[in-house]
């Protein structure tokens, strides 16, 4: 009898001390970040390092589970899920935050952004911050812009060289209002529809064309289905890094500055390893699809084109919102 107390007494003690050196080392906040992309695009990538810098540089006061390739949903549920507290952290693009916030759709009007450097400048900088507010009514903290680099159009009918050769292209697009008029102003017909259905629809034939950063295009093999590739870069493909609300006012001062830190160097890895692979990428891709590139005097017939587009979403984006971001990307109005 005592020998059996003496063995549980024993087993008791192991069982507490156990505990005890769990607690110790439990965080004190858990979030979950949840994107519909893949670890190996470099917003992937960038998200897992965002991972361990937190969790590292917090000295394991937060953990954060990463979701990727969209398992809690696409874009649209994952931005619900942050509203709600279902999920903290999210990167979704800006075009989709725009069902929720019509302002955020400011940087998906076409050709607004001419290169690499004039997009750092702007998101970067006090209009890319004043955009981020725009979240503020929705639950939602914006942090900053990470993004895929610039979008391309993809079809299996013809290079896109002329604003004419978007005719009656069954075009797939985000579920985004602006995108959607933006191809139905070129004469496309645009269909809405989750990122991971699209390479599915292009092989099908639901859709003949589509437009994604060349780090999407070639993860999601999308190459693979389809016949030219035409470089446009009408359009940056932001992610606004976004946070629940609550969770973000749950961190003390000297964790959100933990925070701040990881999520910006997480937006520098991803647009880093965006340029590092787009130049792979051609090389990989350019025997398996033909590849042309917008003239400059294409290119400008294109965005000749596109001002109805601009017109028509200055009342939604208002016209102060959109004349602080021509100006800081050197359009006259």
């Amino acid at each position: 009898m005592k020998l059996t107390l003496t063995k549980a007494s024993l087993s008791a003690a192991i069982a507490v001390a156990s505990l005890s050196a769990a607690q110790l080392h439990a965080a004190d906040y858990t979030f979950s970040f949840a994107h519909v992309l893949i670890e190996e695009t470099p917003n992937g990538q960038a998200a897992l390092r965002f991972k361990e810098e937190v969790e590292e540089k917090s000295d394991g006061r937060i953990e954060i589970n990463v979701l990727p390739a969209a398992q809690v949903g696409g874009d649209v549920e994952i931005i619900e899920q942050i509203q709600m507290g279902l999920v903290d952290i999210g990167i979704p693009p800006t075009a989709t935050l725009g069902n929720f916030e019509p302002r955020m759709q400011i940087l998906d009007l076409p050709f607004l952004i001419a290169d690499y450097d004039t997009m750092v400048e702007t998101l970067d900088g006090e209009v890319g911050r004043e955009i981020l507010d725009t979240l503020n009514g929705h639950n939602m903290y914006g942090v900053n812009f990470w993004g895929a680099g610039f979008r391309h159009i993809t079809n299996n009918d013809r290079p896109i060289e002329n604003p004419e050769d978007m005719d009656s292209i069954r075009m797939r697009t985000m579920q985004a209002p602006i995108i959607i008029s933006t191809y139905e102003n070129l004469g496309a017909n645009a269909t809405a529809m989750a990122f991971t259905e699209v390479y599915n629809g292009l092989q099908q034939g639901v859709v003949s064309g589509q437009e994604n950063p060349l780090a999407n295009i070639y993860t999601m093999r999308f190459h693979e289905v389809q016949d030219y590739l035409s470089l446009t870069n009408h359009a940056y493909h932001a992610y606004a890094a976004v946070i629940n609300q609550d969770s973000w006012d749950s961190l003390p001062e000297d964790l959100q500055a933990v925070m701040l830190e990881a999520f910006d160097n997480g937006r520098d890895t991803s647009r880093a390893l965006t340029l590092q692979d787009e130049e792979t990428i051609m090389e990989e891709i350019k025997d398996e699809i033909a590849i042309n590139e917008l003239t400059p005097e294409q290119r400008s017939a294109f965005i000749e084109a596109s001002m109805p587009v601009h017109e028509e979403y200055e009342e939604i984006v208002t016209t102060e919102l959109l004349h602080k971001v021509y100006d800081a990307v050197g359009i006259e109005y």
